[in-house]
């Protein structure tokens, strides 16, 4: 761009080149966005609406009953908009639903012509979205894949992520005289070299420095995992160790953010002597990688390293999300053999019965799986960003097309924040334990059948598994706007396991309602002290009959778990034994090796 200290002002042909570049970079942008989409979306056309939007194109011919609703709706909004005086801002004929801040700025109300232009998608939008539900589509996994398609559609075509029907664009253009196109298109171009979205400033974070820093030791690693032990923040702590195991498909570092949201801090400031599992952010090299290494080598693993370093014969255990899955396989798999590990379970947004996995469960298919089988099944890996890609189209307007528009269009830098810099830092999963996981859950649900799944790694003994052999005392929480893990879905497990179950619901999403600091002590959460023998007629009997409680479900988890204690005993102030002396200072090295 030609544009010098003595002349700051940018002519109109630097503004148009660099709007043509930035054009070409966005549009290829949208090409990468729109191969990673369930294959439903892959015929909507990526060009920037006008006024509103035209159905895509998988949908049938509008009926003309709806068609002739629709043309009265749009005669009114442009009755509306040209009745308007001169200057005059007026109520808008149609408003976004709740929640929807895309629009929210003075600019789009300010100029008949974007008044007009966002009132038309809203409205193409609405009508568009009844199409879809009034298609002869039979409810079930097809019409859930044409409303998710539907959607990504929606939100893809709204005017606001598009420069040339973006008066926020154009006004923030004019006050920097250009200066936003040009962090605009070098933001851009960073995020394509790095094949991601930014989220965050991620200038401002670092794995060990200010996120992750709960002093303590990898105590044990193997190519599976490495094991944290935690440094007691208390003079007593319980006898009995607390094993924490997150999911592989992210850093265990959501539970160990910053000092004031850290969970994990948290249980160790509750007394007791805390463990975790770092999975390993697989490369290559462990392509090999099964479901069953992920118990044996895994899970089982770590609490035989920390009833060994602790004295005890039992821990009492977490899972969170796919670890939960993971640590609930895993007890089976002891009970089978015998065992009986763990005295207590917490599980945290967990699925074991998959019959209804929310949106994600779009993606599966018979042909899906079988394409993950022949390709990675027998070895190889998931790239991370691949994984992240799909997690991000469930909540494309927050979690896409608001940085497209804050970062690219605006020039903006995004503003720092742990949780999304965790969001972005993605994990890679071997082939053949996500061919395996996906096959037997997500696509037969056969984990919810007794004695239908062998596991177990041919050295350690391979056995059939059953749920209803868990039977130890469970604390569930599931959260109630969780897309991942569906609440109603996770109150199934009362059902599954064999012990007696204690179910929190909480408020808000997948992580923002198991991330819930007591110390701030937002949001609320529902108990129903006459179902906590067992789950209910069903989940909306159970929530009917329940009591909301305002603030944070950690204080309640940290008395039912202080209940399987064992007793108290000094703080245990060396980390490790002889047999597993610390290797290196926490978070380790496994969970700051990145995926991209």
């Amino acid at each position: 761009m030609s544009v010098t200290p003595e002349s700051p002002t940018p002519s109109m042909q630097d503004l148009m080149q660099q709007g043509q570049a930035f054009a070409q970079g966005f549009m290829q942008w949208m090409a990468q966005q729109q191969a990673n989409m369930p294959r439903a979306t892959a015929a909507a056309p990526a060009s920037p609406a006008t006024a509103g939007i035209a159905a895509p194109p998988w949908l049938p011919p509008i009926p003309a009953e709806l068609q002739q609703e629709w043309l009265a709706s749009h005669a009114r909004l442009w009755q509306s908009i040209a009745s308007r005086k001169q200057g005059e801002v007026a109520e808008p004929h149609v408003k976004p639903e709740p929640g929807d801040r895309r629009f929210d700025h003075p600019a789009w109300s300010e100029s008949p012509v974007f008044d007009y232009l966002r009132q038309a998608y809203l409205l193409n939008s609405s009508y568009i979205k009844r199409m879809a539900e009034e298609a002869p589509v039979p409810e079930g996994l097809d019409k859930n894949r044409l409303r998710f398609a539907t959607r990504q559609y929606v939100d893809a075509m709204a005017p606001s992520n598009f420069a040339a029907t973006n008066p926020e664009f154009v006004k923030i253009a004019l006050e920097t005289k250009g200066e936003s196109i040009t962090r605009g298109i070098q933001n851009l171009i960073g995020d394509l070299q790095k094949g991601r979205i930014s989220m965050t400033d991620e200038t401002q974070f670092e794995v060990g420095r200010n996120l992750a820093i709960t002093p303590g030791a990898v105590v044990f690693e193997n190519e599976v995992m490495q094991l944290i032990q935690y440094s007691p923040l208390t003079d007593k702590v319980a006898k009995r160790p607390f094993v924490m195991v997150p999911p592989c498909i992210n850093k265990y570092y959501i539970l160990d953010l910053q000092p004031e949201n850290s969970f994990v801090r948290y249980a160790v400031e509750q007394g007791h002597t805390v463990f975790l599992v770092s999975w390993r952010n697989v490369k290559e090299d462990q392509g090999y990688l099964t479901w069953d290494d992920y118990i044996d080598r895994g899970v089982l693993v770590a609490f035989k390293v920390a009833r060994d370093i602790c004295g005890t014969k039992q821990v009492n255990a977490l899972g969170f999300c796919v670890g939960g899955t993971i640590i609930a396989s895993a007890l089976a798999v002891a009970k089978a053999r015998g065992e009986d590990p763990a005295a207590s379970l917490t599980l945290l947004t967990t699925l074991l019965d998959f019959s209804d996995t929310g949106e994600i469960g779009y993606f599966v298919d018979e042909k899906a799986v079988t394409d993950r089988e022949q390709t990675i099944g027998q070895g190889g890996i998931l790239p991370g960003r691949e994984l992240s890609s799909v997690f991000s189209s469930l909540r494309a307007n927050d979690l896409i097309w608001q940085y497209v528009v804050g970062n690219y269009l605006k020039g903006n830098k995004p503003t720092a924040f742990d949780l999304l810099y965790w969001n972005s830092d993605s994990t890679n999963l071997p082939g053949p334990f996500l061919a395996w996981y996906l096959r037997n859950l997500y696509l037969e649900n056969s984990l919810r059948v007794p004695g239908k799944l062998t596991m177990g790694t041919e050295k350690a003994g391979p056995v059939k598994v059953d749920l209803g052999s868990v039977d130890m005392p469970v604390f569930i929480l599931a959260t109630r706007e969780d897309h991942i893990v569906p609440w109603k879905t996770s109150y199934q497990n009362c059902d599954l396991l064999g012990g007696k179950t204690t179910f929190v619901l909480g408020a808000s999403g997948h992580i923002a309602g198991v991330i819930n600091p007591a110390v701030k002590n937002k949001r609320s959460y529902w108990i129903n002290n006459d179902a906590e023998d067992g789950a209910s007629a069903d989940a909306d009997a159970w929530l009917t009959a329940a009591t909301e409680v305002k603030g944070s479900w950690w204080p309640r988890w940290a008395e039912w778990l202080g209940g399987f204690a064992d007793g108290k005993v000094a703080a245990r102030g060396r980390l490790g034994n002889k047999s597993y002396p610390p290797s290196e200072p926490a978070p380790g090295r496994y969970v700051k090796e990145r995926a991209d």
